[in-house]
């Protein structure tokens, strides 16, 4: 006999379904101490049952990347890898027997502590040196509850960002968050209906090519862009997220300035308007914040415009809050700070805000049903928050960019899979999604995310 579901919306995992493949890249990216030439993908498909009777299928998919989520040098990336596709098994057998009817947010938090005590298990039982963190397990459990959610709308007829609030809830945020957020629910935090077009950040990354003449002979030759000068002129790219090194303050001061001058080179050559949007991103390889603040002042002494158009930072010091719970006021005071490894639980957003980060960055590998929660926290406290990328593609782009698409981002939308994947990744997606997966005037489009669902288009 099923137990609970007060909701007749509530949904019954009744069959979870978990596979892997691996996605090559064309070229390799960097990223903080980090090399990364490609991505082995968890997809899942589940089944689920409602109050009434009718089944639904649901689907999810997310990069299991142990090199952003598990960077440790203690344990190969093989058996990084390899532990995190056993937590996404494990988890999937969790939800499969959940045994009852409850709403996807309410599945994901009961289940949560268990899913820490199934990263214990897997990283005893495959003797890993270090304990896989909180971050690679809800990487790991991520496609599960996507799906969850894409299956809860189809079940329901409903957009899954439609069924968000009291109607489809048993319980108001009030239960999940403090008494502070007593009789609101979730979808009040978020739009009524998908923005048509996002402005999209594109990924300079540490070994990127900048201009068309510096590109090497042997660099990929499939027709894609080699080089930011080329990637700005094809997609009129005016968003940029220059990654750093955190650790050589010269090398970050003139990479950010070329990045700046080529791309505004090429919009003022095809007669675009030269205005720039940048975040920046040293991976936590600065020592402290002191690192930041200098390179802030450089980089305003040698061209203010380059400055001003500097919207935000992105996790300069250790994921690891508590180790030195550094003081970002100082940081913040000349740009917000926005953390993106350190953000796991609800304790780290909080501890955040007391150290003075201004803002998060929400990412769907760290699972939709937690993203939705820190948006209404970042709401409700007038908190800036954006949505960054895992150089995620096909349907988990999708998922990613139709998140964006119904919150109030600080500016549109990260998507830098498109750079890295190699072309034929993904076809099916590609001619399902192409405002999606193809960045054209510096934006992507949602007109083919569909209205049930999480609008995943799959045949």
């Amino acid at each position: 006999m099923v137990r609970g579901g007060k909701m007749l919306s509530d949904i019954l995992p009744k069959r979870v379904e978990v596979g892997f493949h691996f996605e090559p890249f064309r070229s390799p990216l960097k990223f903080g101490a980090v090399v990364m030439e490609g991505l082995t993908y968890c997809t899942v498909e589940v089944e689920v049952e409602d109050g009434r009777g009718r089944t639904a299928r649901g689907n999810g998919s997310m990069p299991l990347a142990d090199m952003w989520a598990f960077p440790s040098p203690k344990v190969p990336h093989e058996l990084r890898e390899s532990a995190m596709r056993e937590v996404a098994l494990r988890f999937a057998r969790k939800v499969e027997g959940y045994g009852r009817r409850a709403h996807p947010v309410d599945i994901f938090l009961e289940l949560e502590d268990e899913l820490a005590q199934i990263g214990r298990d897997v990283s005893r039982e495959m003797g890993l040196a270090e304990e896989l963190p909180f971050l690679a397990l809800l990487v790991s459990a991520s496609a599960v509850d996507a799906a969850l959610h894409d299956a809860f709308g189809k079940v329901n007829g409903i957009c899954s960002y439609d069924g968000y609030g009291k109607d489809f809830m048993e319980h108001d945020l009030g239960y999940y968050l403090g008494e502070e957020f007593r009789g609101k629910y979730i979808g009040d935090y978020l739009r009524s209906r998908y923005l048509s077009e996002l402005p999209v950040f594109h990924l300079v990354g540490g070994l990127d090519v900048l201009r068309k003449g510096e590109v090497p002979e042997d660099a990929p030759q499939d027709g894609l862009p080699n080089s930011l000068e080329e990637w700005v002129e094809r997609d009129g790219l005016f968003c940029l997220k220059v990654k750093l090194r955190g650790k050589d303050l010269e090398w970050d001061v003139r990479r950010t300035l070329e990045v700046a001058e080529v791309a505004r080179e090429v919009r003022r050559r095809m007669g675009w308007d030269d205005r720039l949007y940048l975040s920046v991103d040293t991976n936590e390889q600065c020592e402290s914040p002191e690192y930041m603040v200098e390179y802030l002042k450089k980089v305003e002494e040698k061209d203010p415009r380059t400055y001003e158009e500097i919207l935000y930072l992105e996790q300069p010091t250790e994921r690891d809050l508590s180790l030195h719970r550094w003081d970002m006021r100082k940081l913040s005071s000349l740009k917000p700070v926005v953390i993106d490894e350190s953000l796991a639980t609800l304790d780290d957003y909080r501890l955040a805000r007391q150290l003075g980060w201004s803002g998060v960055a929400l990412k769907t590998c760290k699972c939709h049903s937690s993203a939705l929660l820190f948006v209404c926290l970042a709401e409700e406290e007038g908190v800036p928050y954006t949505v960054q990328d895992l150089t995620l593609y096909g349907t988990a782009l999708v998922h990613s960019v139709g998140f964006a698409a119904r919150i109030r981002t600080m500016m549109g939308v990260e998507s830098n899979g498109c750079q890295y994947h190699r072309r034929e990744a993904f076809p099916e997606v590609r001619r399902l999604h192409p405002g999606v997966m193809e960045r054209r005037e510096g934006k992507v489009r949602t007109d083919s995310i569909g209205e049930v669902g999480l609008g995943f288009r799959i045949e």
